[in-house]
């Protein structure tokens, strides 16, 4: 499998003695809470010894989202030394990412997202099917110059500036602000965040992640992306964490702002996580063969587990309310759940077929970077085992361009969600095949339910909304 990154492997014994050959003086112990918002606690470098890899550092998650009640809050943090990393960005750090553990029985915490990641890669396993899953992710994210918002009883409002943005015209001075939807690829000057951009490459390369390219983006204020090279299923969910980290901290030194909110611009493009998808077994790829696009019999079981799962994958790969709004005809956005060969207009993208085995894959383009990138990438590879083990057919390959389909044509098409509330709705009846070999739980199904019912689906609904105003205040 030489087209994958892999973590280096190092033991903790090994871990500390890089501590002392770099003089580093912090450990910054890192995680994703539930909803996926990274957190850390940071100890001096004295305080981490070999049994801290097995004992944990105790920590209080009575206050995270989604996590314990405030009678049963103590959890553990227990690193990972395969993780362990120089951080560029912090003076004489190390980072460590971490599992979270029960400290009365020791078990690992069914809500931890990367022990759910852990388990779908140790259950794809055991199937026989495969033996490992590769992903390169695609992720877009925006960068703007300012970002103000706000909110209360009796005013809303949200204001974005961007001296690219064909907003800005007027007052940007250089003259060189991009039109609408016209922002793919310009050199600079117009192309404003070439070095920003290279300075996240070059930094996530000294981290091990591997970048095979960055990029201007279609919207015009500030869109960005990154193409990741293969990784397996952990790792890959590592990156996207080192993605972010990076992203936001390189940005805010050069007096900027990043956001992987998916929809930040109105009538313009998104943000989307275009995740390219094939699986291993034996040290060769199970995706090549001689069929639609280069791709084998597998690959197309495969494909159909991911289209029959969709709309309740959406509930964790497209995973708040905003996810939605770039769910929309012409944006370059999936709104049906159907697959197709080079057409960006589909849920699932097949490539041309490639020159090298290695290469066979296809793109799930429905997720965006808002998500839990642990619990996504777990869904999406259960649903595709699901497509293996019951030999799912995705159906027939659609051609045409998706946005310029005559009504009855498309009336045959299923739609993709289009909003989160209906996302919840399908994930509560079509999660089964989550549940198998314990990587999601029903307490991990109903929490999530809740939680973004409660917190976020609810908050929404009840607020007004300015375009509301301007549409029914005089009615």
């Amino acid at each position: 499998m030489t087209s994958a990154t892999q973590p280096e492997s190092r033991s903790p014994r090994e871990v500390l003695a890089l501590v002392r050959q770099e003089d580093l003086q912090a450990i910054d112990l890192r995680f994703l809470d539930f909803p996926g918002t990274h957190k850390h606690i940071t100890i001096p470098a004295a305080s981490l010894e070999e049994a801290s890899f097995t004992d944990g550092i105790a920590f209080d998650a009575s206050s995270l989202r989604g996590w314990q009640a405030v009678h049963e809050s103590d959890l553990l943090l227990v690193p990972q030394p395969e993780t362990a990393a120089v951080d560029p960005l912090m003076e004489r750090t190390l980072a460590l990412l971490c599992h979270i553990k029960d400290p009365i029985t020791r078990q690992d915490y069914p809500r931890d997202p990367r022990n759910i990641a852990r388990k779908a890669d140790a259950y794809l396993r055991s199937t026989g099917l495969a033996e490992q899953v590769q992903v390169a992710a695609e992720v877009e994210f925006f960068v703007f110059d300012r970002v103000e918002f706000d909110l209360a009883r009796h005013e809303a409002y949200y204001r974005v500036e961007s001296g690219e943005g064909e907003w800005s015209r007027g007052s940007a001075g250089h003259g060189y602000a991009l039109r609408r939807r016209e922002g793919y690829l310009p050199l600079p000057p117009a192309d404003s965040l070439q070095q920003l951009r290279t300075e996240i490459m070059l930094a996530l390369q000294g981290l091990g992640v591997a970048v095979r390219s960055q990029r201007h983006e279609t919207a015009s204020g500030g869109q960005c992306g990154l193409d990741l090279a293969p990784a397996s299923l952990l790792t890959a969910a590592d990156n996207l964490l080192r993605v972010k980290y990076l992203t936001r901290n390189v940005a805010a030194r050069h007096g900027k702002t990043a956001t992987f909110m998916p929809k930040p611009l109105w009538d313009d493009n998104g943000s989307g996580l275009h995740l390219g998808l094939s699986m291993w077994g034996g040290g060769e790829p199970l995706f090549a063969g001689g069929g639609y696009g280069g791709l084998s019999e597998d690959a197309f079981f495969a494909l159909g587990g991911l289209l029959s799962h969709a709309a309740s994958l959406a509930a964790f790969c497209c995973p708040t309310t905003n996810s939605y709004k770039r769910l929309i005809a012409g944006f370059d956005a999936p709104i049906n759940l159907t697959y197709s060969l080079r057409n960006r207009s589909a849920a699932v993208r097949v490539p041309p077929p490639a020159t090298n085995p290695e290469e066979a894959r296809f793109e799930f383009r429905l997720p965006d970077p808002s998500c839990n990138p642990y619990l996504a990438l777990a869904a999406v590879v259960m649903a595709m085992l699901d497509g293996l083990e019951n030999r799912l057919d995705p159906g027939p390959a659609l051609e045409k361009d998706i946005y310029d389909l005559e009504p009855r044509v498309l009336d045959e098409l299923t739609p993709a969600p289009q909003s989160l509330e209906e996302s919840l709705a399908a994930l509560k009846a079509d999660h089964e095949f989550l549940l198998r070999g314990d990587v999601f739980t029903e307490d991990v199904i109903g929490t999530w339910l809740e939680d973004k019912r409660s917190r976020e689906v609810d908050q929404l609904r009840q607020r007004p909304h300015p375009w509301e105003f301007a549409m029914y205040f005089d009615s």
